[in-house]
């Protein structure tokens, strides 16, 4: 919040496992049920690596949600209190075909994160998208 000192945020090791479902009812959206399922394990078998708050907003074309939204305040007041904050799933965009990366779960930790300093880095496990043939033969 403006005015106040800066709190650290604090990451959990590895994601919680309730985010794997909800990344994968967020991709069903997008894919295919073997596709979800390719992604899903994808995440899980990936490595944590650390990207700026800035940098996952800018490269998923996401919006800064704001600072009242529930889910926001709710991780802002995580931060404050020194809870950890579940890393983030990601998967990776294409820029040849200015396809944005996806945040799969995670979307408002990002954004807490941002408001505490854009430069946080955060912890994400990010997964390669499907080969496109594999879109198009699941998604006639």
């Amino acid at each position: 919040m403006p005015g106040e000192p800066k709190s650290s945020v604090l990451w959990l090791p590895e994601p919680e496992e309730q985010d794997y479902p909800a990344a994968a009812d967020y991709l069903f959206m997008l894919t295919s049920e073997d596709g979800v399922a390719q992604l899903v394990e994808s995440l899980r078998k990936a490595s944590i690596i650390h990207r700026k708050a800035k940098d996952i907003l800018r490269a998923s074309r996401l919006t800064l949600l704001p600072m009242d939204n529930a889910h926001v305040a709710s991780d802002l007041r995580k931060i404050r209190n020194g809870k950890q904050l579940s890393p983030v799933l990601m998967v990776r965009g294409d820029l040849s075909q200015g396809i944005p990366a996806q945040v799969v779960d995670g979307y408002h930790r990002v954004c807490a994160s941002y408001y505490t300093d854009e430069n946080t880095d955060i912890p994400l496990k990010l997964a390669d998208p499907l080969p496109q043939q594999k879109l198009v033969q699941d998604n006639p």
